[in-house]
């Protein structure tokens, strides 16, 4: 058995480089899952400090984007209308940085050129008041509060197969190479528990609801009319009409010696200072939104997306020239756990930080198990509109629209 069954949405977010061990590792004393030849993950990457050395050559890549003029003839209430177009999708290395052949920094090169038509999406990430509508109207139970069953963990015993999820939990280590120290499965966790049974959503009506898993997501958007953005019509959203640039901000990581996203400052992982004004998870809004009015499109939690991953996606879509609408692979493949089905995730969480993980950097990606869930994803949806809903202008010089 393979760990992100348990440990969703964790080892597949970081950049990172592996190597297997000869150790077996006790993961959690509910499962009493060991993992032979674990994988032991060394954080690498980009940290906010090459922006300068983006700046000056790095963005080569990137050619302008080309926003579709089509327009809706109504607004949505709480989306913002994405005008789709022609865009540069994909991250690159900053001048002087070197990826040492590693494969989680690979998955998003090359960058190719995408064309998605427009779209609405939702201007905040889904929240706990809009997730508790849900499931007051339907009924619903989200997947960590079903008792996982034998054939999911045909080694658990029994007495273990007991509802719950993944908590982030403050650690002080020296090695951030073993990241099982700071994850813990807890009994009881869900979304109406984000850290387990003590916890609650009294007063966190506003924050962006957490414990999602894929499938989660996918039935609340079914239920409000809507679907989850591919991981195109996220990037195209997210970099706001911009070409290349690091951030959904611009290229400067604290611009005016502000921050633009709720992130993790402080000792990764044993303490959040909350420089940005919130430790730990914050409410929606709190940050400025992006050019096209969506607000947390970095930092706070991650996003949901409709495509399964695989890290040589990206190179096949370069290969083939101008992709319209890609929806993502036929079926998910990970080298580092084959055994896994994973869906993209994209914008970062709360969580990350130099010190460990950087992916709220625009043009990353993220991975996750799809029937997982932790406290640090979440989604956002999209809506499409039929074509006597939108506006007659139209972009006459895109081929593609």
């Amino acid at each position: 058995m393979r760990i992100q069954v348990i440990f969703p949405s964790v080892a597949c977010i970081l950049l990172f480089s592996c190597h297997n061990t000869n150790n077996t590792d006790s993961v959690n004393d509910i499962f009493k899952v060991r993992v032979d030849g674990a994988v032991s993950c060394t954080s690498i990457g980009l940290i906010p400090a090459d922006s300068v050395l983006y700046m000056h050559g790095g963005g080569n890549d990137f050619k302008p984007t080309i926003a579709n003029e089509i327009k809706p003839v109504a607004d949505i209430k709480g989306m913002v209308w994405i005008p789709g177009g022609e865009f540069s999708m994909g991250g690159v290395n900053p001048v002087g940085m070197q990826d040492g052949g590693n494969q989680a920094m690979n998955d998003a090169r090359p960058v190719h050129r995408v064309y998605v038509d427009g779209f609405f999406m939702d201007e905040s990430e889904v929240t706990n008041a809009e997730f508790a509508a849900f499931v007051n109207a339907t009924g619903y139970i989200t997947v960590a509060e079903r008792k996982p069953t034998k054939a999911e963990f045909p080694d658990a015993p029994e007495e273990n197969l007991v509802a719950g999820s993944v908590v982030f939990t403050p650690a002080v280590v020296t090695d951030l190479s073993n990241h099982y120290r700071w994850w813990n499965y807890v009994k009881g966790a869900s979304w109406k528990h984000p850290t387990g049974p003590d916890s609650d959503l009294k007063g966190k009506e506003n924050y962006p609801v957490v414990q999602i898993s894929w499938e989660d997501a996918v039935a609340y958007a079914r239920w409000a009319g809507k679907r989850l953005p591919t991981e195109a019509e996220w990037e195209f959203a997210a970099r706001g009409g911009k070409a290349g640039e690091l951030y959904p901000w611009g290229n400067q990581f604290k611009p005016n010696d502000r921050y633009m996203a709720n992130i993790y400052q402080g000792q990764f992982p044993s303490h959040d200072e909350g420089s940005d004004g919130f430790p730990g998870i914050a409410p929606v809004k709190q940050f400025p939104a992006n050019p096209y009015g969506l607000y947390d499109m970095a930092g706070n939690v991650w996003e949901w997306c409709s495509d399964w991953y695989r890290p040589d996606y990206y190179a096949r879509l370069a290969a083939w020239g101008l992709s319209k609408n890609p929806k993502g692979p036929d079926a998910s493949f990970d080298p580092a756990e084959p055994g896994q089905k994973k869906k993209i995730q994209r914008g970062g969480s709360f969580l990350c930080t130099d010190q460990y993980c950087t992916r709220y950097m625009v043009g990353t990606r993220g991975k996750g198990e799809y029937r997982s869930a932790s406290n640090h994803v979440g989604f956002r949806c999209v809506k499409d509109i039929v074509k006597k809903e939108l506006a007659s202008k139209q972009n006459t010089n895109h081929h593609g629209s």
